[in-house]
């Protein structure tokens, strides 16, 4: 038999990041904006912000993205009060298919929101310094080494979510992708029944039993599918996300860190202070001269 090749065409090629960010913001913090030739999407993963894009002041909430077309200026604004989480990615890109996008806010499901974390996971291990510094004007790759593959893997993912975003919002129906099977989809509705839970039970002391009890789930279930999903045992989880929820509080700068730690269920400002250090590094109040610093620089 004859075969023949087929060479595989590309709708949309990315090969030249300019700038990567996972952005934890103080509640005030400015930036005086900007414009340059590449193209920019900024993504809220918590809280809200406004954008200005030209001369347009739009309101952005968690979930949202937005694409900057080169030349266009623009700039963040906080409200004073909530503190955003924000992805910020730069980039090269030639296709003609990112007219599409100018001008629109849209919103990432389940499967672009994982991309989205993959692109910062893949950051961390390509390249050195902070992905929360504004001011970061230059990728500097890992020395000696970087994981394998994973340049390469950002400039795919990458692809794939603008491919998505695309296809969802600038093409036919018949044209929607099924998307990839993401940690939580794959554990289905147990999994974002009990996370919804534990959402809404911050502010307390929760137990493997507690939790079982009120979810109807049983403990090996239960510990499989946070092992699974995550990696970690579902109180270790539950910590995590404490801590996610204290980070953001500090951010806000509206309570001490006593009163955060009530508010979160500790039963001492002391023993909020290690779980802090043990999960980030820092202390309370290391960490907000860090963010503080970042806002002020």
């Amino acid at each position: 038999m004859a075969y023949k090749s087929t060479l595989l065409r590309s709708s949309t090629v990315i090969k030249k990041i300019v700038t990567i960010h996972y952005f934890e913001y103080m509640s005030d913090f400015s930036f005086p904006g900007e414009s340059h030739d590449f193209w920019e999407f900024v993504c809220v993963d918590k809280g809200v912000i406004d954008v200005m894009a030209g001369d347009k002041k739009i309101p952005l909430k968690r979930g949202n993205i937005i694409f900057h077309k080169p030349g266009e200026f623009h700039t963040i604004l906080t409200n004073g009060t909530v503190a955003p989480n924000l992805v910020v990615v730069s980039f090269e890109c030639n296709s003609p298919f990112m007219r599409a996008f100018e001008g629109e806010v849209l919103s990432v499901q389940e499967t672009e929101t994982a991309l989205l974390a993959q692109i910062i996971i893949e950051a961390r291990n390509a390249f050195s310094g902070r992905l929360d510094d504004p001011y970061q004007e230059e990728l500097i790759r890992k020395q000696p080494s970087q994981a394998f593959g994973a340049e390469q893997l950002i400039g795919n993912y990458l692809e794939e979510l603008i491919i998505h975003l695309y296809r969802r919002y600038f093409s036919g129906p018949e044209q929607i992708p099924t998307g990839r099977v993401t940690d939580s989809s794959k554990h289905g509705d147990a999994y974002n029944r009990i996370v919804r839970y534990m959402e809404e039970h911050l502010g307390e002391q929760l137990t493997i039993e507690t939790i079982c009890r009120d979810n109807l789930t049983g403990r090996s279930q239960l510990q499989k599918i946070f092992r699974n999903a995550h990696g970690c045992g579902v109180i270790d989880f539950f910590t995590r996300m404490k801590i996610d929820a204290a980070k953001q509080l500090i951010r806000n700068n509206q309570l001490n860190f006593t009163e955060i730690a009530d508010r979160l269920g500790y039963n001492s400002v002391h023993y909020f202070s290690r779980q802090f250090k043990k999960l980030t590094g820092m202390t309370p109040s290391e960490y907000a001269v860090s963010i503080r610093s970042l806002s002020e620089k």
